[in-house]
């Protein structure tokens, strides 16, 4: 068969891999796709900051072997080519080694085309770095695409890739996946390695994984990846069987919490609202039991803790950029509420992390418990519908770090405690605005239970597909 970009949008990885390796197509014809794809639609959507001239070598005995991927501009990098953390500080910066996560897609055979944008050390709900331009909403250009892994989910929602790297510290898989209407799974802290850069990022509130279309994709890709490295700092009790054999089982009856409120008592959405209410119903048709019901948290002390444990590490991975490049953080390379972040983590005590630390455990203990007698909690991933451009601006100058903190929470109120708990959770776009955009509905695990998020998953997709695909590929619309 002959490649058209239209046969190549409809697959998602997988599907794209089975081509591969019977042959109907080759190579050189899906890389024509996604580069072509790349060249006509970035510039409506600006998701990657670098395409490369040549794809990164890649296994082609790996399961995904040919499939056109990408990296996101932090944490995860390639030996040789650019690392710059979406900051004017880091321009210029090269990887000298591959992460092990970097080694990992290689062996998988993702044959990686380019580097995808993100906000200034990730630190951000949207994808708009001074540093280069605003990451656009393929299924609406004047929206954002959510961050901090907004330049793999437009690419993937575009059509570009069928799925790209993404990583995770407050909710930085999750928010583009509800933005742009993906799978995007957060994994248990532990599952995927970080190093060798760093033992725990974020110190544990971060993971790495990636961003897809399908649950069949993020199944096997997880498979492929997943497990200690040499060094990691712990290791996770690995699954019993495959994710992929996992889901084609059905987990058999759940016990499912509904919360549609957040802790912080921030508003949220009606549609949001209306999209957690339907995946319960959905839940209940498979024959699950829903409970309206919430684990307690005492939202000052979670949130001053993840202020106090974000804006150290800020200070840290921002020093360490200054030491490597020899430039002086300042407001001339540093977008305004990171260097706010810089400051006052630069000002934080030993004590003052401690007490962050001694709270993530009180509230990891108390959340285990209420998992203890149900098995997935449903909620709304962000509190709206992806907004306009402009509504999160981190170079606004009026902003303390903590009320950048506020803000970001804000508008995803329901991501950041399972960062700190380290539970896997899953955002499905199972629902739609009136206008058509995507709504991300959490689905949050006991501790290590990717599998059951992956069961339950795909029993979702099969009752109640989603748009693989943001329209913008075939309609070629330009940018307002």
């Amino acid at each position: 068969m002959s490649l058209s970009r239209a046969d190549y949008v409809s697959r998602d990885a997988t599907g794209i891999a089975e081509l591969l390796r019977s042959r109907q197509v080759s190579p050189s014809e899906v890389l024509e796709c996604a580069i072509g794809l790349a060249r006509d639609l970035n510039p409506k959507i600006n998701a990657f900051v670098e395409v490369f001239d040549e794809p990164l070598s890649y296994d082609r005995d790996g399961i995904f072997s040919g499939v056109p991927f990408a990296i996101k501009d932090l944490i995860c990098h390639a030996a040789g080519k650019k690392n710059e953390n979406g900051s004017r500080l880091s321009k210029g910066v090269v990887a000298a080694h591959d992460t092990d996560l970097m080694k990992r897609w290689r062996e998988a055979g993702c044959r990686t085309i380019g580097r995808t944008a993100a906000p200034e050390f990730g630190y951000c709900a949207t994808t708009e770095p001074v540093a280069g331009k605003p990451v656009r909403n393929p299924w609406d250009v004047r929206r954002m695409a959510g961050g901090s892994s907004g330049g793999s989910g437009a690419a993937v929602a575009a059509g570009i890739v069928p799925f790209a790297h993404a990583n995770d510290g407050g909710g930085s898989i999750r928010i583009p996946a509800a933005c742009n209407g993906l799978v995007g799974l957060k994994t248990s802290r532990g599952r995927v390695p970080l190093g060798p850069d760093v033992g725990e990022a974020v110190n544990g509130l971060a993971v790495e994984f990636a961003l897809t279309r399908t649950i069949r994709d993020c199944a096997a890709l997880l498979d492929a990846v997943h497990g200690p490295a040499v060094g990691d700092p712990y290791q996770i009790q690995s699954p019993t069987s495959s994710y992929i054999d996992a889901c084609r089982s059905t987990p058999g009856p759940l016990r499912a919490a509904l919360m549609t409120h957040p802790w912080s008592g921030a508003p949220v959405n009606e549609q949001m609202i209306e999209g957690a209410e339907l995946a319960a119903r959905l839940c209940e048709s498979l024959g699950h039991e829903i409970e309206v019901c919430a684990p307690a948290l005492d939202y000052e002390a979670f949130i001053e803790a993840t202020h106090t444990i974000w804006v150290t590490c800020v200070h840290h991975f921002v020093k360490s950029v200054a030491n490597q490049t020899g430039r002086l953080p300042s407001l001339d390379n540093l977008e305004a509420t990171t260097f706010a972040c810089f400051k006052e983590g630069g000002e934080i005590r030993a004590s003052a992390l401690q007490a962050a630390f001694s709270t993530a455990n009180e509230v990891t203990r108390s959340f285990a418990q209420f998992f203890l007698g149900h098995d997935i909690l449903i909620t709304p991933t962000i509190a709206t519908p992806a907004p306009p451009l402009g509504t999160l601006n981190a170079n606004d100058s009026t902003l303390s770090a903590r009320q950048w903190t506020e803000r970001i929470f804000t508008f995803a109120p329901f991501t950041a405690v399972f960062n700190m708990t380290g539970q896997p959770a899953l955002s499905l776009p199972i629902h739609r605005t009136q206008s058509g955009l995507p709504v991300g509905i959490q689905f949050v695990g006991r501790p290590g239970a990717e599998h059951t998020l992956l069961q339950l998953g795909r029993q979702l997709e099969e009752i109640a597909p989603w748009p693989t695909v943001a329209p913008l590929w075939s309609s070629q619309r330009s940018v307002d």
